[in-house]
């Protein structure tokens, strides 16, 4: 695995977001603005309004989208060639979590 350090603190992120546990909105604002869509969005497909789950993660993805530069980095990150190469090539439902990060950092770092 060429980008270990990478995939750790990008699934970190991801599953810090998920779990409550992520401690304030720096991790989120000093990583890419493509991760940070495209892990936004991976949760919001992976936790649906029938998810019981939802409630509790959707809210903090609207909690940190209120920050301003996040905000900024979702719609930059939306925009990206990676994102809109993901999107157009696959579908989010068909990941979990370690295979979505996984390809994501590969393509973000390669």
């Amino acid at each position: 695995m060429a980008f270990e350090v990478e995939e750790r603190e990008a699934l970190s992120l991801l599953q810090g977001i998920e779990n409550g546990t992520l401690q304030g909105s720096y991790r989120v604002s000093e990583a890419d603005p493509a991760l940070i869509y495209l892990v936004f969005t991976w949760l919001r497909n992976r936790y649906g309004a029938d998810h019981p789950a939802a409630e509790g993660i959707i809210g903090r993805l609207v909690e940190l989208s209120a920050n301003p530069s996040i905000k900024a980095q979702l719609k930059e990150g939306k925009e990206d060639a990676i994102a809109c190469w993901f999107e157009s090539e696959h579908s989010y439902k068909e990941f979990d979590a370690t295979r979505f990060i996984s390809l994501i950092v590969e393509k973000l770092e390669g």
